[in-house]
């Protein structure tokens, strides 16, 4: 399984990770949540893995958009049903490797996942 790199390309912390990868040598696929939706077996699966509270991104301003309604009553399911409608609510990046997932971009981390 090769590293693939989720994310959107003008994202500062996606742009540190792309350049951390390749600094290290290590060969990796970027999907662009742009221009190829990330489906609901790729968020269920994350949000399975590292809970739905880490996959969703609150901070974003996506988010604090949304109608209170829309933020209320978060659980799993309805976590998933926004970011599908707005990848941008995905935290980024998400990468995924042979020994498991990674999200958000922190070299230490990444060192000790990705040796």
């Amino acid at each position: 399984m090769p590293i693939t790199l989720y994310g959107i390309p003008n994202c500062d912390t996606v742009k540190k990770a792309r350049t951390w990868l390749t600094a290290k040598n290590l060969e990796h696929d970027f999907h662009d949540f742009k221009k190829s939706w990330v489906d609901e077996a790729h968020l269920s699966r994350w949000c399975d893995a590292l809970g739905w509270e880490k996959v969703l991104n609150k901070a974003g301003t996506t988010f604090k958009k949304l109608a209170d309604g829309d933020k209320t009553n978060l659980n799993q399911t309805k976590a998933i049903a926004l970011m599908l409608a707005q990848p941008s609510m995905i935290k980024r990046p998400i990468v995924e490797h042979p020994g498991g997932l990674l999200i958000g971009f922190k070299a230490d981390e990444w060192s000790a996942a990705l040796s």
